[in-house]
């Protein structure tokens, strides 16, 4: 494959990865923090302060998926290196 086209394809997936991350914290922290049927147009404090922490947490924890992720797959990586200068030597 053509490194363009590998390197648009990765960042067009990054793009959709991230689309669905919103998405799926902004549908989890209104479920969490805000009623089913509200009283005011504006949100209360602790609805503000809910939802203020809930993607606090949801972004922490993006964040620490994704770093444990890049460490398995290095390590992966260099297992395979491994396993193939073994099996070649």
């Amino acid at each position: 494959m053509d490194p363009m086209k590998a390197q648009q394809l990765a960042a067009e997936l990054e793009v959709e990865m991230m689309a669905d991350m919103y998405n799926r914290m902004t549908n989890a922290c209104h479920r969490k923090c805000v009623p089913p049927h509200y009283k005011e147009a504006e949100l209360s404090k602790g609805e503000a302060v809910c939802l203020d922490r809930c993607v606090a947490k949801y972004l922490e924890l993006h964040e620490r998926l994704g770093r444990k992720l890049t460490e398995l797959s290095v390590q992966d990586e260099e297992l395979m290196k491994r396993a193939a200068g073994s099996a070649s030597g």
